[in-house]
């Protein structure tokens, strides 16, 4: 802490404010006063980038209490700013001339690493155009340290064409404030308040009709406030309220939640909402199509039971109704009853599942191809397009994979509710190994097409090769020693083949194919639609096993010493 004169202006407990010279380091002041062998008056901030000095405590004695243990700081009033109005704001992002360093902060670096200036081209014509706020529909003021509106009257007359604000990172937190901005906006249709710190309602909104697309993410909004804004946001379509800690959806005068009628997407990403009977009560609302949900604590996933748990004005309409996209990336689905259960969403076609439990193979996790089968009418998984051919591919893998698995455990087909279904669509019923079937007969049911490219670094350039391998081919890695080699070279193909079918490991086959010289492998699955490939890292799987089908292709690589 510096000693400086005493500050010219006041400030409060709850005020938002920015350091001077940075209007991006904002924080909430939480006390004004002494301090303790300092003179004059301090303004303790809570920083909300966490980087101050102390929890609000100094020298033993506490002031405030800060939200975590360095997020606090003691601060001299002139070096914190109160903030300027929406039309101060505008007239400094549109109205005021490139200064020399900002122009040139306009470069590119050389290869030799040198600056090279950059001069934009038409720049006058686009400053000047950007100059008429009375023309302007689309206004970015980010972090501009906003903190009023300024003269009612006067935003209308300014800009009185805006549709889309951006206002993140500002110093508002009253909604009264907000509530005032729209008003005196008619044509605006999106606003953006996001990272400002909005107080709780403690006045009714105004009436906002126009309003369609409203982003609220790390504003501290709960669904409470959500609730009331519902009444005055008549006409919304698009809510985005990540970051905000929610855990409970809590309807207001029922047990779902009612209204927002033509709200066609809700992003609840990043909060922290554990139990899937919070999200049920989103399941009456009748034009949602877009449910973001990545970034919860999501344990589990189910289609709400329409028999008569809901109000008698509502049981007519299936839950989720128009649902058609919905994002679970990074919750902790685990059971593939989850993955099953959206199979009865009426109209679901895009979901994400990535970074669950469920898609983590090193956790116990299924691959793409099972996902696929088991989801007959999605058309995106993870961010990509199931196509036709992918999904047919993904479907029969399914199969020979749940019936390798039946012979050893028949009770395990209640747990594949689609299998019946795909083995009659496919027609792959008489497909199945015969145990105990002689040489020839195995050779003939079971041999899979599969194409090998090598893509280790040491490896060298090799074509690919196309192989025909049995189906119980296992991934497991084995050496044989250079005589069992020397007279394998002398067994005709077809007893060659037989042998490879009962003891025949695909590593082992890998580094005689490509004559590796006993170098320690890690093969891949390439699956169509899927951007990653998929560490064959079960050993003792075999091809049938892993579903692997015809005309695969295994990516083989060398393991990192």
């Amino acid at each position: 802490m510096q000693e400086s004169p005493e500050p010219r202006h006041e400030f409060w407990v709850g005020q938002r404010v920015h350091a001077s010279g940075d209007s991006q380091r904002i924080g909430t002041v939480k006390y004004v006063g002494p301090v303790e062998g300092y003179s004059d008056t301090w303004v303790g901030v809570d920083w909300d980038n966490g980087e101050g000095k102390h929890d609000g405590s100094i020298n033993g004695v506490r002031y405030f209490h800060a939200k975590s243990e360095r997020s606090g700081s003691f601060v001299r009033a002139h070096n914190l700013n109160q903030g300027i109005s929406l039309l101060e704001s505008l007239e400094s992002r549109y109205k005021s001339e490139s200064t020399k360093d900002e122009d040139d902060d306009m470069f590119v670096l050389s290869t030799s690493n040198q600056r090279v200036s950059v001069q934009l081209l038409g720049k006058d014509k686009i400053h000047d155009k950007l100059s008429r706020l009375e023309e302007l529909t689309s206004v970015s003021l980010s972090y501009m340290g906003i903190s009023s509106p300024g003269i009612a009257s006067h935003i209308n007359n300014t800009v009185p064409n805006i549709k889309e604000l951006d206002l993140t990172g500002n110093l508002l937190s009253e909604w009264k404030d907000v509530g005032t901005i729209c008003e005196q906006l008619p044509a605006l249709r999106t606003i953006n308040l996001s990272n400002n710190l909005m107080s709780p309602y403690k006045s009714k909104l105004l009436l906002l009709k126009n309003i369609q697309v409203v982003v609220l993410n790390n504003t501290g909004v709960d669904w409470e406030q959500v609730e009331l804004l519902r009444q005055s946001l008549t006409t919304i379509e698009e809510l985005h309220v990540m970051g905000n800690s929610i855990s409970r959806i809590l309807p207001g005068s029922s047990s779902m939640v009612q209204g927002f009628d033509y709200l066609r997407l809700l992003n609840l990403e990043d909060n922290c909402i554990d139990e899937w009977k919070e999200i049920k009560k989103l399941s009456q609302l009748r034009c949602l199509e877009k449910l973001y949900l990545n970034k919860n604590c999501l344990k589990s996933v189910f289609y709400p039971d329409n028999g008569g748990h809901y109000e008698s004005e509502v049981t007519c309409y299936k839950p989720f109704q128009n649902l058609r996209h919905l994002l679970l990336a990074n919750n902790n689905i685990s059971d593939l009853a989850s993955i099953d259960s959206l199979n009865l969403f009426p109209n679901l076609v895009d979901i994400r599942l990535s970074d669950n439990p469920i898609t983590d193979s090193g956790r116990g996790g299924v691959p793409r191809f099972v996902l696929i089968a088991r989801l007959a009418k999605i058309q995106i998984l993870n961010g990509s397009e199931v196509t036709p051919r992918e999904r047919k591919d993904s479907e029969i893998r399914y199969v020979r994979l749940v019936v390798s698995r039946l012979h050893a455990s028949p009770e395990e087909i209640k747990q594949h509710p689609r299998f019946y279904e795909l083995e009659k669509i496919h027609g792959i019923e008489d497909e199945r190994p015969s145990i105990g079937a002689t040489v020839p007969q195995t050779i003939s049911s079971g041999l899979l097409s599969i194409t090998l490219n090598c893509i280790g670094a040491s490896m060298g350039e090799k074509p690919s090769l196309t192989k025909k391998l049995p189906a119980t081919t296992t991934v497991e890695y084995q050496y044989y020693s250079s005589n069992v080699m020397l007279s394998l070279s002398r067994f005709k193909t077809t007893l060659l083949i037989s042998f490879f079918s009962q003891v025949g490991k695909l590593k082992f086959l890998c580094e005689s194919f490509f004559k590796l010289k006993s170098m320690k492998l890690k093969l891949y699955l390439r699956e169509e639609g899927s951007p990653f490939p998929m560490l064959l890292d079960n050993d003792t799987s075999s091809l049938m096993d892993l579903g692997i089908g015809n005309d695969s292709i295994i990516l083989v690589d060398e393991e990192s010493s």
